[in-house]
């Protein structure tokens, strides 16, 4: 911890707001609004659920859960900051999950939603949460002792591979389909966020959204249309304001039971991989020097998402990766509940449909790949330098994961939609791609549940480095038993499904092998360099000839 994070006040209460809050606001509040336009997205041309549902049930209550969340978030970086008399608490980013909003589109509410209508496929939808949510509220009081018996560099790892492949790509690629305005965008926010380059007491944030939107209009007027932007896009969104609270959907929450057997197989696992990706999160803002209570936080995701999902929203909430970057652009407290704020107020209003219509998205995307490349960072930087393996071993489950999923999503373009084919179907669908040469099925085992996958081969390979054999294969064992009953290597609870089987006894064979190493092998030491902790403390400095009690200028 520097010493810069230790700084504190004159005296008096925290502040509330302070310049900084402005970049973090317009940064942490585009990705939010990104976020919702996508989910409308997905509910008005996948699931095709009436605007009346859309913009007066679900987006009200999205709302009410995201206005929660971020508040309650601020609140405890208000909290933190009085209580250590620091000036430099970051709240923590909170909003939907993204990930899942995607499984709960795809393989619960579509399936649903094409054989029994769209209302069906929301209440399903809202019946998946509502389990998630129990799931978060429980795990949160079991998350401390995984934060402690897990390295620093398995929890920042798989952390990192999801940034990598789920937030940094498609803005890099969407920039560069659009560059005129992606890439110029890009380099007003990494100059003025990585380089130092102020625009007079303008956020860079907004001066990246206010240049592409210039640019994006400005092109219209040559034929170019750059941003897909039309006048005529935008006066139809006006058609969308309205006054929409949200009204408890209890009756529509306990209809979906009816598709129980089908919401099962998911809602546990992938709420266990929120549990864990919060936990990831919570860790990352402890690294950046904002510990927060583990228990509080995931409970409070439970909590909310439970709320939003009694009101009518189909989408959890999860804690978001990104606060070592809010922070390192100046948000302090006000930037979480500000966002919340500005987000109930265009979906009571009906804003939303407005901002779409006259912003273009590709001006937003570089905010988020900026946080990709500090998350990504962080992974290497904050963890010892001989465990970098352990920390790139964590990033390949999630490769395999986006492998997986992009294939998925391009078939379903097509019609073929893996979720809903039968065994049969879908092995002689992964056979035929086996013949071209891709290993559709192994990015499918190997990316299944990638969240944990990375933290199990991250902690392993950790331990391993560290020579402590006995924790590594204690790691193995437990994911040959999350892999039997599919919270690994697969995308549904039971018994040893498919491949299940020999990918858990694998895991045991690791394991063995492990502890006939400790056993019996002969160990060396690791190297001065290599002689640190387990992951949560900072490396061990060599030894000095300082007197007792000096440190290097500097030092941690």
């Amino acid at each position: 911890m520097t010493d810069a994070t230790l700084a504190k006040p004159l005296g008096g209460s925290p502040k509330l707001w302070v310049p900084g809050d402005w970049n973090a606001f317009f940064g942490f509040g585009t990705n939010i609004l990104v976020n919702l336009m996508t989910l409308t997205a997905l509910l008005k041309f996948v699931l095709k659920i009436d605007d009346s549902i859309i913009f007066g049930r679900i987006l009200p209550a999205t709302g009410l859960m995201l206005f929660l969340s971020t508040v309650y978030y601020a609140w405890l970086a208000y909290r933190l900051a009085k209580k250590t008399g620091r000036t430099d608490v970051c709240a923590l980013p909170s909003g939907i999950s993204v990930p899942h909003m995607f499984v709960v589109v795809f393989v619960i509410m579509l399936p649903i939603s094409a054989k029994h209508g769209g209302v069906k496929g929301w209440e399903a939808g809202l019946t998946w949460v509502f389990i998630q949510s129990f799931v978060l509220m429980i795990g949160g009081f079991v998350a401390p002792i995984i934060r402690k018996i897990t390295p620093r560099a398995a929890l920042l790892g798989t952390l990192a591979g999801v940034s990598i492949t789920f937030i940094a790509l498609k803005p890099a690629l969407e920039m560069f389909l659009n560059p005129v305005i992606g890439i110029t965008c890009f380099a007003i926010i990494l100059a003025s966020w990585f380089g130092g380059v102020k625009y007079g007491k303008i956020p860079a944030g907004l001066v990246a959204i206010a240049v592409g939107t210039v640019i994006a209009w400005g092109s219209n007027l040559f034929g170019l249309n750059y941003g897909g932007l039309t006048v005529k896009g935008l006066t139809d969104s006006v058609a969308g304001f309205g006054f929409h609270l949200p009204v408890p959907a209890f009756d529509h929450v306990f209809g979906g039971f009816e598709f129980l057997g089908i919401i099962l197989v998911t809602a546990i696992p992938f709420g266990i991989y929120d549990l864990v990706e919060a936990l990831d999160n919570v860790e990352s803002a402890e690294v950046a020097g904002d510990p927060f209570p583990t228990t509080q936080v995931l409970t409070a995701d439970g909590i909310v998402s439970l709320i939003g999902c009694c009101m009518g929203n189909p989408f959890i909430n999860a804690v978001y990766i990104g606060h070592p970057g809010w922070k390192a652009m100046g948000g302090r407290i006000g930037y979480s509940a500000a966002t919340g704020v500005m987000v109930i107020v265009m979906v009571t209003l009906g804003i939303l449909p407005v901002l779409l219509a006259l912003i273009p998205t590709v001006a937003i995307y570089p905010i988020l790949l900026y946080i990709a490349m500090l998350i990504g960072s962080q992974a290497f930087q904050e963890t010892p330098k001989a465990h970098a393996p352990a920390v790139v071993l964590s990033l390949v489950p999630h490769i395999a994961h986006w492998g997986y999923t992009i294939i998925t999503q391009a078939l379903a373009a097509t019609g073929v939609i893996v979720g809903i084919m039968s065994a049969d179907e879908l092995a002689t669908l992964t056979g035929n791609i086996a013949r071209e040469g891709l290993l559709f099925e192994g990015l499918h085992i190997l990316g299944g549940g990638s969240i944990l996958g990375g933290l199990i081969f991250g902690a392993i390979a950790a331990f391993i480095i560290d020579r402590k054999l006995k924790n590594a294969a204690a790691f193995a064992i437990a994911g040959g038993v999350m892999t039997f009953f599919g919270f690994m290597h697969g995308d549904k609870i039971g018994i040893a499904h498919g491949k299940s089987m020999t990918v858990a006894v694998a895991y045991l064979m690791v394991a063995a092998v492990l502890l006939l190493c400790a056993k019996f092998g002969h160990v060396t030491a690791p190297a001065a360099e290599e002689a640190h902790g387990h992951g949560h403390a900072p490396a061990m400095e060599p030894e000095s000839d300082l007197p007792e009690g000096v440190e290097l200028a500097g030092a941690k």
